[in-house]
């Protein structure tokens, strides 16, 4: 009697062992669905970044461009006028 005692014991601790592992097994197959969604997600975030980096860098070089433009309008008139300071102080 003790033998069979054991066994249905042991079956017992076998099928609550299995059944927590199906348990577990169900919570990791849940979060790992949870994190390729996340995964994917960022994905999709790191692509839009990506295309809005490429976008500013070229509204950068625009304006750089430009900047460079406008200095080098700039400097003659500069020069013009520092010519006509010294001059005029030359005068004095």
């Amino acid at each position: 009697m003790t033998r069979r005692n054991a066994w249905a014991g042991l079956a017992v601790a076998v099928a609550l062992s299995l059944s927590l592992t199906a348990c577990k097994d169900t919570k990791t197959l849940q979060e790992n669905e949870q994190l390729k969604a996340q995964v994917t997600e960022l994905q999709k975030q790191n692509g839009q970044m990506g295309n809005d980096l490429e976008t500013m860098t070229a509204a950068r070089d625009a304006l750089a461009k430009e900047n460079a433009a406008l200095k080098t309008e700039k400097k003659p008139n500069k020069s013009k006028r520092s010519a006509k300071k010294a001059s005029s102080r030359r005068h004095r």
